[in-house]
């Protein structure tokens, strides 16, 4: 497996598996009603061979993905942070007391010490 250097940017965890440069960080198994998420411990490049093998569900259904911030490029960067992360904190209740872990958290926009969300 190829070891992504996801250190050179700050990566967004609620991207698109479309977007360029992006990297399945997760794999979303679980049931419907109580999805868990796996990590990865290397996050993985985004490929046509792994959008294929999550047919017949959409990739997003499956993988967890992160791509590069796009700062002003994105309605939930306020200028300065991401105010995704914000209002998860706010509106959903906390499902963890410790964060599992990670291995895009060093480099995440959402990164906040007491960060705990649903899924992530």
């Amino acid at each position: 497996m190829e070891d992504i250097a996801t250190e050179k940017t700050t990566l967004c965890p609620s991207a698109r598996p479309e977007w360029q440069d992006s990297v399945v960080f997760g794999v979303v198994g679980g049931t419907v009603t109580e999805p868990r998420v796996a990590y990865l411990k290397h996050p993985q490049p985004v490929t046509d061979e792994l959008i294929a093998k999550a047919s017949p569900v959409t990739p997003t259904e499956i993988f967890r993905t992160a791509a590069p911030c796009a700062t002003k490029g994105c309605q939930h960067f306020d200028g300065k942070d991401c105010r995704l992360a914000m209002r998860v904190v706010e509106n959903l209740p906390k499902v963890v007391e410790d964060l599992p872990p990670c291995s895009i958290r060093r480099d995440c926009q959402r990164t906040c010490p007491s960060l705990v969300w649903r899924n992530s």
